[in-house]
């Protein structure tokens, strides 16, 4: 019984995330690039400069870079690392290029995302903000339409809650802590009926607690932390990655032609083991929307309570998060990853990555072991406390406004993370991976319900920001 159950579960993920959804996600960024007139490429230097210049008189909770982060913090996580190595795997150098593709139009879809997300959230008197696809779906497309903002919301908190914010994030934590302290189970412990090492127990608990002594602090303490992991985190790890292929720049002329073939003839690069582009295509696309969350929904929820008065300055700063996760950290590992060669050794995961960072860079294994653990440590961390702000809005606006609901549910996310590390995580990233995928479905409908609005909105911005009429 348990076995069929886990097929099913193994079939709707694969539906839920097969080519509709990324068709989808790729003709919607499309569409957007077209009517926008290729914004993400000719506006991009002002974003990155908007990314630290915050507004004085903007209405919201967090400044723009806070919210920003706050996204980031969702957005790069193990995917970054892990999701990379498993999209080349399985299909072929090519799957980056497809992956920088996809990010490429991507980013303007967040920018609709985080200018739909300001222009139609709802601030309170006490200057709360609540805001997201729940909101510019309801107030942007009509009440007619609330049923599809409470099916957003529900996929959103169920998504969090089972197990992408919680359960997989710390059982990959304690995995990686665990493979490094512990790697031949040496020092093992009895936990809810389980032999587990000392070393999951303690990491366990340390994250459940820094979890909570974040979370327990709301939206600011949330941003703030954000606001200092997040940058610190992808500096290492960018530094960590291009010193690798500074080292090794002699092989990069030849990845970067081994991964443009292979994304139109994948064949004649990993000597028949990927089929058809389509293949390339597919894991590619599909691990680039899935690590920095273009279409999905996510991120408009942190864009909404930035400190400002501009939906499209918002937006600009929003389609910056994606051009940081994939153009720039997954690419990295990507590159690593084709130029070593690694991703032809018959491993899978993390284990690609660190072989990359192991035969690229000249120190010993255990010092390019113990540098990936602490980025993974620090990527998934920060994707807890990302994904538990994104849940508990979700919620919030399905008990319209019911906070004591919000603060239950608050406890029961640090459950989850409590528990986390002593379950199996195959059917629970699963499970989580479908409500995540179901998210995008109701938010990809409002983008293109509303495409309208966000071009008058960006005409509206630019024509005045020439008039010089606005920052």
């Amino acid at each position: 019984m348990q076995t069929q159950i886990n097929a099913a579960i193994v079939w709707l993920d694969d539906l839920v995330w097969g080519r509709p959804l990324i068709i989808l996600v790729m003709l919607v960024g499309v569409l957007l690039t077209v009517r926008l007139k290729g914004l993400q490429a000719s506006r991009l230097p002002r974003a990155l400069k908007l990314m630290f210049k915050n507004e004085a008189d903007g209405k919201g909770e967090v400044t723009s870079f806070g919210a920003l982060c706050t996204a980031l913090s969702a957005t790069i996580g193990t995917g970054n690392i892990v999701g990379v190595a498993t999209a080349v795997v399985a299909g072929g150098p090519g799957a980056l290029f497809w992956m920088i593709v996809a990010a490429f139009f991507g980013m303007a879809t967040k920018y609709a995302e985080g200018l739909l997300a300001v222009k139609f959230r709802v601030v309170r008197e006490d200057g709360h903000v609540l805001g997201g696809p729940f909101y510019y779906i309801e107030n942007g497309m009509g009440k007619k339409w609330k049923w599809l903002a409470k099916l957003f919301a529900f996929f959103g908190a169920a998504a969090g809650l089972m197990g992408i914010g919680t359960i997989t994030q710390v059982n990959g934590i304690s995995s990686a802590v665990k493979n490094f302290f512990d790697p031949n189970d040496l020092h093992m412990a009895g936990v809810f009926g389980l032999q587990v090492s000392w070393s999951v127990i303690i990491c366990g608990a340390i994250v459940t607690i820094l979890a909570a002594l974040v979370i327990l602090g709301g939206l600011k303490r949330i941003s703030g932390v954000a606001q200092v992991i997040v940058p610190f985190m992808a500096v290492l790890y960018v530094v960590f990655g291009l010193s690798l292929i500074i080292l090794n720049i002699t092989r990069l002329p030849q990845a970067v032609v081994e991964i443009v073939r292979g994304a139109f003839n994948p064949a004649a690069v990993t000597g028949g083991a990927v089929g058809s582009f389509m293949v390339a295509m597919q894991k590619g696309v599909a691990r680039g929307i899935f690590s920095n969350e273009s279409g999905l929904g996510s991120a408009p929820i942190a864009a909404a309570a930035a400190r400002t008065k501009e939906p499209a300055r918002q937006g600009l700063v929003s389609m910056t998060g994606t051009f940081l996760d994939t153009i720039v950290i997954c690419a990295i590992t990507g590159l690593c990853i084709v130029l070593t060669g690694a991703w032809d050794r018959g491993l899978q995961g993390v284990a690609v990555t660190t072989r990359a960072f192991q035969d690229g860079l000249p120190v010993s294994g255990e010092v390019t072991a113990f540098v990936l653990m602490v980025c993974l440590a620090f990527f998934a961390f920060t994707t807890i406390l990302g994904w538990d702000y994104y849940s508990e809005r979700c919620l919030e606006y399905l008990c319209n406004g019911n906070m004591a609901a919000v603060k239950v549910f608050r406890y029961l996310y640090l459950l989850m993370v409590f528990v986390g590390p002593y379950m199996t995580v195959a059917a629970v990233w699963n499970i989580a991976d479908i409500f995540n995928g179901l998210m995008a479905f109701p938010n990809l409908v409002a983008l293109l319900a509303l495409n309208g609005v966000t071009v008058r909105e960006t005409r509206d911005y630019f024509k005045r920001l020439k008039a010089g009429e606005t920052e």
